[in-house]
């Protein structure tokens, strides 16, 4: 099992940056496709982005495109979500989950999964 942990979240204005980063103790890290969801106050999971082992591949949901971007560093075991041009609709709760399977982190059933770390947008 891998063990995950999200940091950087914060309270930022509108139009703000952050910077997520996720910490992951598996030494099979460089194995594992990564990605991002986020759970806002009375909503259901969402995906957010995800990365493929080499960082070759990366998809993203509609609603971040082009403001967010996830990267990868395989000797440092983390993974990353530049979040850029942050909206109020952008609060929420952000998790990273890992998977040896690109395609199925999308759905959500990846095994493992952070704590989480709180992204507050003020407007």
């Amino acid at each position: 099992q891998v063990q995950l942990v999200e940091s950087g979240g914060g309270l930022v204005q509108a139009g703000g940056s952050l910077r997520l980063s996720c910490a992951a103790s598996a030494r099979t890290f460089s194995s594992l496709a990564m990605g991002w969801f986020r759970q806002a106050p009375g909503k259901e999971r969402e995906f957010v982005a995800r990365i493929s082992r080499n960082s070759i591949y990366t998809y993203y949901a509609d609603s971040v495109k082009g403001r967010f971007t996830i990267s990868r560093d395989n000797a440092k075991n983390t993974v990353y979500l530049q979040m850029n041009s942050l909206k109020p609709e952008d609060t929420a709760v952000y998790y990273c989950a890992a998977d040896p399977d690109y395609y199925r982190l999308e759905s959500g059933l990846s095994r493992d999964w952070g704590q989480g770390t709180q992204v507050t947008v003020s407007s």
